[in-house]
This record gives C-alpha cells, sequence and structure tokens, in this order.
C-alpha cells in the first residue's frame, strides 16, 4: 500500500515537472516569436495602414539642439519637452563619440572628452529627466552602450572606459528605483552597425580626425539594430547584445568561456593594431579581399 502511494506520488511529482518543463518553453518560444515581430504593426500594415506614424501631426514633433557636454542646457530642454508635451514618456541616451588611437600615443585631454560627452553628459540628462518621471511613478530610460562596454578592446580604451562606466552606472541606478516598477532601464549593446561612428572617432588628439574610409559591408544594417532596440524597450528587457555573427558569437564566449576569449580577443587584437599601424581600416580588412 505505501509503495503504491509512493509510485503516485512520484508520478504526480514526474507528471507536474514535465507540464511545467512545457508550458515554461512553450511561454518562451512566444516571447521568442513576439519579440522579433511586432503582430500588430504587421497586421495594421497589411491594410495599409502605418500606427507608429499616421496619427503624428506638426506639434507632435519638436527638434531641441542640445550639447551633450553643455551640462547647463539639459534642464532647459527637459523643462522645454515637458511645456510642449505635457510628459515625457521615454529617454533614449544614444550620445556618444568613438575613439581610434592607441593608449600610449593618446593625451589625457582625448580620455577627458571621452567621460564627458558619453558618461557624463548622459548622466546629467538622465538626471533631469528621471526627476520627472519619478514622479509620474512611470517612465523608460533606454541607454546605447556598447560591445565595449562589456569586452575590452584596443585601439579604443577611452572608449571603452566610458561605456563599461555607463552600464556600471545603470545598473547600479536600477537598484535605486526598485520602488518604482514601472520606470524601466534598458542596456542596450550593440556590436558593428553601419554609421560615421569610425569617421567621427577621435584620435590621439582632440582636434585631429580619422582620415580613413571604412568598409561598412560586413556590420549590421542601421534599420535592423533600430528596430531590435525598440524590441528591447517594448518588451522591458534589461540588457540586450545586438549584432551580426560572428561578432554576436564573442559576447556569448565573454559571458561563458572566459578564459578561451581572453585568447581570442588577444589574437584579433594583435591584428586590430598591426591593421591600424599599417594606414588601413582596423575592422574591415578582415572582410575585404586583397588584390591580387
Amino acid at each position: 500500500m505505501a509503495e503504491s502511494a509512493l509510485s503516485m506520488d512520484l508520478g504526480l511529482c514526474l507528471s507536474l515537472l514535465v507540464t511545467c518543463s512545457l508550458l515554461y518553453f512553450l511561454i518562451q518560444f512566444i516571447r521568442l516569436i513576439m519579440a522579433d515581430s511586432d503582430l500588430t504593426l504587421q497586421w495594421a500594415e497589411y491594410f495599409g495602414h502605418t500606427p507608429e506614424i499616421s496619427s503624428l501631426e506638426d506639434q507632435d514633433i519638436l527638434i531641441l539642439p542640445l550639447d551633450m557636454t553643455q551640462m547647463s542646457m539639459h534642464k532647459e530642454a527637459t523643462e522645454k519637452a515637458l511645456q510642449h508635451f505635457g510628459r515625457i514618456d521615454i529617454l533614449i541616451n544614444n550620445a556618444g563619440r568613438w575613439q581610434r588611437s592607441l593608449f600610449v600615443e593618446t593625451n589625457l585631454d582625448v580620455f577627458r572628452a571621452l567621460i564627458e560627452l558619453n558618461y557624463l553628459g548622459t548622466i546629467s540628462i538622465t538626471k533631469q529627466v528621471l526627476q520627472h518621471m519619478i514622479e509620474r511613478k512611470r517612465g523608460r530610460i533606454v541607454n546605447i552602450s556598447s560591445a565595449v562596454g562589456l569586452i575590452g578592446a584596443p585601439l579604443s580604451t577611452g572608449y571603452s572606459a566610458s561605456k563599461h562606466a555607463l552600464q556600471g552606472f545603470f545598473n547600479s541606478l536600477r537598484t535605486e528605483l526598485t520602488t518604482y516598477p514601472d520606470i524601466i532601464i534598458s542596456n542596450i549593446c550593440p556590436g558593428p552597425v553601419q554609421s560615421n561612428i569610425v569617421e567621427n572617432a577621435l584620435t590621439e588628439e582632440c582636434d585631429k580626425v580619422l582620415s580613413i574610409k571604412t568598409d561598412q559591408s560586413h556590420k549590421m544594417a542601421t534599420e535592423r539594430c533600430a528596430r531590435l532596440v525598440l524590441i528591447t524597450a517594448a518588451n522591458n528587457l534589461k540588457e540586450t547584445w545586438i549584432s551580426g555573427q560572428p561578432f554576436l558569437m564573442g559576447y556569448y564566449l565573454w559571458q561563458y568561456t572566459p578564459t578561451w576569449a581572453w585568447w581570442l580577443t588577444a589574437k584579433v587584437g594583435e591584428r586590430r593594431i598591426k591593421n591600424f599601424k599599417s594606414g588601413v581600416d582596423a575592422d574591415s580588412s578582415y572582410f575585404t579581399k586583397k588584390s591580387k
């Protein structure tokens, strides 16, 4: 009798375990489908509507020129936005500048400029907008960080440091806002994306530009990256890695096999530095065929 009861209990536990596992994977599968496809928008577009822009009028758009390094402008800009719209639902921190130079050859002013723009400027505008979000007890803050905010990379020591600082700041800020569950902070770490970030990069001197043309055919399309950023915000994700392969694999290597990732990063970094010193693009040389 006891053996029969024990067998029934084990069978019930096994059944519950299987059912819960299947339910979990079903939920994750549904989340995966919804994460990469907004069915509502697709349905509307099928019938010839574009709900994300169709209802916008002139008064729904306000452009405020803003210098992120001029902290005194941030409060005024925030007040103008609030006066015009009545509220701020989302703040996307996307200001920043890249660096392409070796540390030993780079002036200290370059590192100061990178920290002031990429880190302090972002914190300043966030501080102004967050006060309003706390009053409303809701809002979204989306931060465009970088792959090198998670992984160190040669030729971008100052840029990488500024993005590491952003990661640490917003992860810490999130813990201070636990009493405001409707204020969502998302850190987004893109890899190579098509843009002018390299052409506008700081070098070893603040007033010296990078005189090199880059091949961006191997980088993720800007539109694709923007869509994934919106998907991140819509799904309240705390952190996302956005990149194509083989770059995306690097995130996972650093997460799960850091020892091997250190070795690989050293090898790749050595080649990037060699390319840089030779006067060619440190990145695109991996993907362009050498002329015979």
